[in-house]
């Protein structure tokens, strides 16, 4: 793998045992290690996440086989860096992009949200600190509307998902044809889960002494009844939560006298009827543990700030720091624009360049799709997307070029992150038990399809050591993935170490955060 980076213009190339080369524009050169540590060389400093991305684990294969290490100035010269190309022009705001759209546009991406949030900064203690762990445990998930599943994952009388939020524990169960519900997953006589994972069953027994209870949460069955003529089996029923369902999602409520769920949703679901989420299959469900409060990890994917740091290799074909940020109620959209340039570059990539940059082209490969004569990246990654779709979903070819190649990433409090048009992408963050320095991060892809449907991918658990290319059915986008978790721990790290009292978020480009922290402080009541 080869590529330039666009800030510095130093060359980063792998090496057959793992390191990475990289030469800058004055002809220094350095090898690094992965993860960003100086081996040898004149050059001393490099960009740790394009040295991941370059020297990392490729899909398709392992890492690089080891042998015997170079030094900085015995590999292969690199040819100069081409001197930039003029300044670009000033990059358009996502509405006027709409306008060139080869296809009608739907309305939902002329909608444009807009809100006061006074939250520019918040107290590091709300990362950190076990007694807001707490608090949002007692005012929050057990409060507050949270996707526990997908109805396909329980299609038959008896099928049953296990969720988990913090310490509590919900055993989601298909009851009857048409209907699901959500009870505590705790045996009423000594406290063993009932289940311990996700599966089938005529009812609901509990391994450590028998007692056992019906689909429809009435106690059947206790072991030596006659012990225990003070269980009242009216009183002994199991506690329930609320449920409610919307886009192939199950959603659960810890209380029972919230609202229903469709007041929670509020308008989302009008946004999503051009793109009915009920209508895919899931196809991958990848889950992960990280060493990372919930709200450090979750509000990496909320913005596209990060991305001139964290994913320089996107930057010629991604309009990052021009994204477009909306807030409705409990939810929140960015619209990230593809196949337009980085407006942080200072010269403009061709058309070729701008779709190299999405689909990881090495500078000494073959491109793998060419941008033909007279059309633009984007009417390119359009048109091969339309056809790709032809067979799953109907009028696939009349759907706009925003639709196919641009990335619209909603957030619905607290948690869930389902993404827009046919992105496949959703997102759910969790805590993990009591721990405010750990969480559970989970990539999940939507698929659309025509005829039966197709059995639900089973969740893959990485291991806390086992990176995003250990699950090859996220494809490309594994290795991204592995750019943002490295920054993740890091930052949890910091939190811990900070003398300062504040986290500080911009006014535009972290809208959503702030968007978010509204309505948490609100929920907790400060």
């Amino acid at each position: 793998m080869k590529l330039r980076h666009p800030f510095s213009r130093a060359l980063y190339e792998s090496q057959e045992n793992g390191l990475v080369r990289v030469e800058g524009p004055d002809g220094r050169a350095g090898l690094f290690h992965q993860d960003g540590r100086w081996h040898s060389g004149e050059l001393r400093d490099a960009d740790p996440h394009l040295l991941g991305w370059v020297g990392g684990p490729q899909l398709g294969g392992g890492a690089a086989s080891a042998s015997p290490r170079p030094s900085a100035a015995s590999t292969t010269a690199a040819a100069p860096a081409p001197p930039p190309t003029p300044a670009r022009v000033p990059a358009l705001t996502y509405q006027e992009l709409l306008d060139t759209d080869t296809r009608p546009v739907p309305k939902v991406l002329r909608w444009q949200g807009r809100e006061e949030l006074p939250v520019l900064r918040v107290p590091i203690e709300r990362y950190t600190a076990r007694a807001f762990h707490d608090l949002e445990v007692e005012k929050l998930w057990r409060k507050v509307w949270q996707m526990a599943c997908r109805e396909e994952e329980i299609p038959e009388v008896g099928d049953h998902v296990v969720y988990e939020i913090a310490e509590d524990s919900l055993l989601v169960l298909r009851t009857a044809p048409g209907e699901i519900r959500a009870f505590h997953n705790v045996c009423l006589h000594r406290g063993r889960l009932l289940r311990d994972c996700d599966g089938r069953a005529d009812e609901l027994r509990c391994p450590f002494h028998g007692w056992t209870w019906a689909l429809d949460g009435s106690l059947k069955r206790i072991p030596a009844s006659e012990d225990f003529p003070h269980v009242d089996p009216e009183r002994f029923r199991l506690p329930e939560a609320q449920v409610g369902t919307w886009g192939g999602f199950v959603f659960v409520n810890l209380d029972p006298d919230r609202a229903p769920l469709a007041s929670h949703l509020g308008e989302l679901p009008r946004h999503f009827e051009r793109w009915p989420l009920e209508h895919r299959t899931k196809e991958a469900h990848v889950a992960k543990r990280l060493p990372c409060n919930w709200k450090v990890a979750q509000e990496a994917f909320m913005e596209a700030y990060h991305v001139g740091a964290t994913h320089p290799q996107l930057l010629p074909g991604i309009g990052d720091t021009n994204s477009q940020y909306d807030v409705w109620g409990n939810f929140s959209r960015a619209i990230t624009a593809n196949m337009t340039p980085s407006p942080l570059l200072s010269f403009q990539p061709s058309e070729q360049e701008m779709l190299d940059s999405l689909l990881s082209r090495s500078l000494d490969a073959e491109p793998m799709l060419r941008v033909p004569d007279g059309m633009t990246a984007r009417q390119t990654l359009a048109m091969g997307a339309r056809v790709s779709l032809q067979g799953a979903v109907a009028g696939a070819n009349e759907l706009s070029d925003a639709e196919l190649a641009d990335s619209f990433y909603y957030t619905l409090f607290p948690n869930f992150h389902p993404w827009g048009a046919y992105n496949r992408i959703v997102y759910r963050f969790r805590p993990y038990r009591s721990d405010p320095d750990r969480c559970i991060m989970e990539v999940i892809y939507l698929a659309p399809f025509r005829g039966p449907r197709p059995k639900p991918a089973p969740v893959h658990w990485l291991g806390d050591d086992e990176d995003w290319t250990k699950a090859p059915e996220l494809g490309f986008l594994a290795r991204v993935f592995n750019q943002d978790t490295f920054n993740l721990g890091r930052v949890q790290r910091g939190l811990h170490a900070a003398r300062h009292r504040y986290v500080t978020f911009a006014r535009t480009q972290e809208t959503k955060i702030r968007h978010f922290h509204g309505l948490l402080e609100r929920q907790l009541g400060l």
